[in-house]
């Protein structure tokens, strides 16, 4: 299944870059910054992860701490994932 870093390549490649060749930038690189999202992609990821992961992500977590990054929406997975939370 790979890690949850190569799984949001993957899907932001394919399903908002529309790319055959891989996510193109570093995982710290800022979404919003670069023009890799927009908000309606960045709400197709909220979705992404909360079907793929099972996980519920509420309104006030959506920011760009948790999401404006391959490495911050994969941290905030991860501690979505974490017993007790």
């Amino acid at each position: 299944m790979g890690t949850i870093e190569e799984q949001l390549r993957t899907y932001i490649a394919e399903n908002i870059l529309f790319s055959d060749n891989g996510y193109p930038h570093g995982d710290d690189t800022p979404f919003l910054e670069n023009g890799i999202v927009d908000s309606m992609s960045v709400m197709d990821l909220v979705l992404f992860a909360e079907k793929t992961y099972a996980i519920p992500i509420q309104d006030y977590e959506i920011v760009p701490a948790n999401f404006d990054s391959i490495s911050n929406l994969a941290g905030f997975i991860r501690s979505k994932m974490a017993p007790g939370s």
